[in-house]
């Protein structure tokens, strides 16, 4: 499997996936600066970029709602994923096994479009390969295990590209970088750095306010999370 591009010949998806597929091809490596690259002797993991869509809302995202549990990503918003395991085959195995056990959701009905460069997310120590993904025939979904998720939610695209939802947040161990507001969601971190490069990519970026940067702890509080980790 290549380090990364489309799985799937675009012309062959919705017009509105085509474009993003396309790019994976060729992506701009400077939208990467924000991440690390890979690091020698840390752990594989996979991560499902599910995007779907609705009459109602268009495009959407699927996204998960951690467990509060004290971790290094506890209470936070990420796509669903997780750590390799000796029995996945590759990065895609990985991402929809772990996607299944997190969400419930059916993997017959998604199909594998592109892979994104693995990256390096250090707070946890793993190398991490962004699966990007079509909702062909879309399932239920749920928190499958309290202990590990407290929610899961379909946002859609427009949301999430409103120039409204859309700001910075720092951190007090210094960090400032992309957030977005969703109903009782905060999207900052790893997974906010994935989400701006998609929407750049995919064309569905608008204008929006980068000097708004607001403290890490009161974005949570404002979206109904408490604090922060």
């Amino acid at each position: 499997m290549s380090a990364h591009g489309p799985l799937v010949d675009p012309r062959d998806l919705p017009g509105w996936l085509r474009p993003v597929v396309a790019a994976t091809a060729d992506l701009d490596l400077s939208l990467w600066r924000r991440f690390a690259a890979p690091g020698p002797g840390s752990r594989d993991a996979a991560v499902l970029m599910l995007l779907g869509e609705t009459a109602d809302h268009g495009p959407d995202l699927l996204f998960q709602l951690r467990a509060d549990t004290g971790g290094n990503h506890s209470g936070q918003v990420a796509f669903p994923g997780g750590g390799t395991e000796p029995n996945d085959d590759d990065a895609v195995a990985t991402a929809l096994r772990e996607a299944e056990e997190e969400t419930g959701l059916d993997p017959a009905g998604v199909l594998p479009v592109a892979l994104l460069p693995q990256l390096h997310v250090p707070v946890s120590g793993f190398n991490v390969t962004p699966v990007l993904a079509y909702w062909v025939r879309p399932s239920p979904v749920r928190a499958v295990d309290p202990a590990e998720t407290q929610a899961v939610a379909r946002i859609p695209i427009a949301h999430l590209a409103d120039p409204a939802n859309r700001f910075r947040v720092r951190h007090t161990g210094g960090y400032v970088g992309p957030a977005f507001a969703a109903p009782g969601m905060l999207v900052w971190g790893f997974t906010a750095g994935l989400l701006t490069m998609l929407l750049s990519v995919g064309g569905w970026e608008r204008p929006w306010d980068t000097a708004d940067v607001r403290d890490l702890d009161a974005a949570w509080r404002a979206v109904g999370l408490g604090v922060g980790r």
